[in-house]
């Protein structure tokens, strides 16, 4: 099957990202579809919404996660955005497992959810866990939907490992250098991840994790979060329809492209 016969068949790729407020999430799927507009939003009959009224709603508490988002940079992509669990506490999740649950049986391929994105801030408030992450990686039936944990703001955690650095006697210039493999290296032992691959607690561990540092910046690259995403899928015909549409790592293109 090739890339116009998958298009024809799923028509656009789907996915559900998560995650608490001001964790990053708009940015990375602006980076992801290269663009700093704002999304367009649809209801899920395919109405577009106003901004203003979608603004009225949110500002009343409410949220709509069957509402879909989409960039004219790339409508390739249809995001499904959920509000952190903290906004709403259980009501908020049940809302997101029943909407995977439905999404996971739907007939059609091009209905399903095809890969959820949960993110999580790593600047100075939320650097552990909240109850809502450990609650949706121990307690939702993802069933085969794949699930990708975000690290975002990641360049939070480079002034520590910068100081220290610094106080072994590096250079400045070098301990700039050093201090984003040093972050990623410390956390890779830290207790986080061993949280959060637990199988003991974590019942439903993620596939991979990915780490996201400036992405706010204008040379900010996510090319990572495409090649991890392209990994983690195990349809071909997902793998396909994704690395077909994303625009922004022409490598993984090409890889994909011979060996498919």
């Amino acid at each position: 099957m090739n890339a116009s016969d998958i298009r024809r068949e799923i028509h656009r790729f789907r996915i559900l990202i998560i995650g608490r407020a001001n964790a990053g999430k708009t940015t990375i799927i602006q980076r992801v579809c290269d663009t700093r507009e704002k999304p367009e939003i649809y209801d899920s009959v395919g109405r577009k919404i106003d901004p203003a009224v979608l603004m009225a709603s949110r500002e009343r508490g409410m949220h709509n996660i069957e509402n879909k988002m989409v960039f004219r940079s790339n409508p390739g992509f249809v995001f499904h955005d959920s509000r952190g669990f903290e906004a709403g506490g259980q009501h908020e999740f049940d809302k997101v497992k029943a909407f995977i649950s439905s999404r996971s049986k739907e007939k059609r391929l091009s209905d399903r959810i095809h890969v959820i994105w949960y993110c999580i801030p790593m600047d100075e408030d939320g650097r552990s866990f909240t109850q809502a992450e450990v609650k949706f990686f121990s307690e939702c039936d993802t069933g085969s939907i794949a699930v990708i944990a975000l690290f975002t703001k990641f360049d939070a955690l480079y002034d520590d490992e910068f100081a220290e650095l610094r106080s072994n006697g590096v250079s400045r210039k070098d301990a700039q250098a050093l201090a984003p493999q040093h972050a990623k290296e410390a956390f890779d032992k830290g207790p986080q991840l061993k949280l959060l691959y637990n199988r003991k607690g974590n019942h439903r561990p993620p596939r991979c994790h990915v780490y996201l540092a400036n992405m706010d910046k204008d040379n900010a690259d996510c090319g990572i979060l495409i090649e991890y995403t392209a990994a983690t899928l195990d349809d071909g015909t997902l793998i396909r329809m994704f690395v077909s549409t994303q625009r922004i790592n022409m490598e993984v293109c090409m890889r994909y492209a011979v060996k498919m």
